[in-house]
């Protein structure tokens, strides 16, 4: 079951991956800005995670605490 309105709400991701994300931006912040594809690529980069979902996963959360952190 589940599914439901996927864009009605935001997601709630677990606390790994914000965990990493917010690590990889104190720690590298000069190599993240607030475009997804750009951070994909970082993210590739800098971690040794193998699967593409959890990739995109951590580098869409990077991009939001980037563009909070602007704001």
């Amino acid at each position: 079951m589940g599914g439901g309105c996927r864009g009605c709400m935001g997601q709630v991701r677990p606390t790994y991956i914000k965990r990493i994300a917010i690590e990889l931006v104190k720690n590298h912040g000069d190599r993240f800005t607030d475009d997804f594809d750009h951070n994909k690529l970082q993210v590739a980069e800098l971690t040794d995670v193998s699967s593409i979902s959890m990739r995109n996963r951590i580098a869409g959360y990077a991009t939001r605490y980037r563009k909070q952190e602007q704001a």
